[in-house]
């Protein structure tokens, strides 16, 4: 093998290297979002059952409070 095959098989090395390190950072990012978006469906879920069991009011069904 010479130089200039040397050389280029370090540079595809470093750069698949460089590709496995962003795959994994761009993963993380992807795992972080999904229990972001599990949380906010939950939370949804939540507020949707409380609308429903007519526990939250619509604003103009809402009695002012004491100090107006």
């Amino acid at each position: 093998m010479n130089k200039e095959d040397e050389e280029r098989l370090i540079s595809i090395e470093m750069a698949v290297a460089n590709q496995e390190r962003v795959i994994e950072d761009l993963n993380q990012v992807v795992i972080e979002q999904g229990k972001i978006i599990d949380r906010l469906q939950k939370q949804c879920e939540y507020l949707l059952l409380q609308l429903e069991n007519e526990t939250v009011k619509p604003l103009n069904e809402e009695t002012p409070p004491p100090h107006y």
